[in-house]
């Protein structure tokens, strides 16, 4: 009985991630990838995402604080991380790196910093977000395939 439970607020937790907008279908299939033989690969994906994106975000961070900014590299940094965001289904956090990378195309030095304050944001949000998702799945033990959002 309380393993059920467990299931179900897993679900509402997983759910409530394609309803906040912060996953998109990218994120479905990795799921699908995840198997008995692997069955944390969605969480080891997104450990290897955060890894390597916080090194991109301190890079930015970085670069955002010289004058003048260097467009060009802000806009490669920002590259790697829209794609980066994109493979493991970050949908806002995409979104605002499209953002960023019209800042960028048009020199508008306020508008990437707006836009990477925001990023920022989505970013920690999603972090949070997807991990007490996986420590509950954890938790609960090994699940179902995947499935499609509602």
């Amino acid at each position: 009985m309380e393993r059920n439970q467990t299931r179900r607020q897993i679900a509402g937790m997983r759910q409530s991630l394609f309803d906040q907008g912060l996953v998109d279908e990218q994120f479905v299939q990795l799921e699908e990838l995840q198997d008995d033989a692997n069955p944390n690969f969605v969480e080891e994906v997104a450990t290897l995402y955060y890894r390597d994106s916080s090194r991109l975000i301190q890079n930015l961070d970085q670069a955002l604080e010289k004058s003048p900014l260097d467009f060009n590299k802000l806009d490669n940094y920002m590259h790697q991380l829209k794609g980066s965001s994109s493979s493991i289904g970050a949908k806002k956090v995409k979104a605002e790196c499209t953002h960023f990378k019209e800042y960028c195309r048009t020199a508008n030095r306020e508008g990437c910093m707006r836009s990477f304050q925001q990023l920022k944001k989505e970013y920690a949000l999603l972090k949070k977000k997807l991990e007490a998702y996986f420590q509950m799945a954890r938790q609960a033990g090994p699940s179902n395939a995947a499935c499609r959002p509602k």
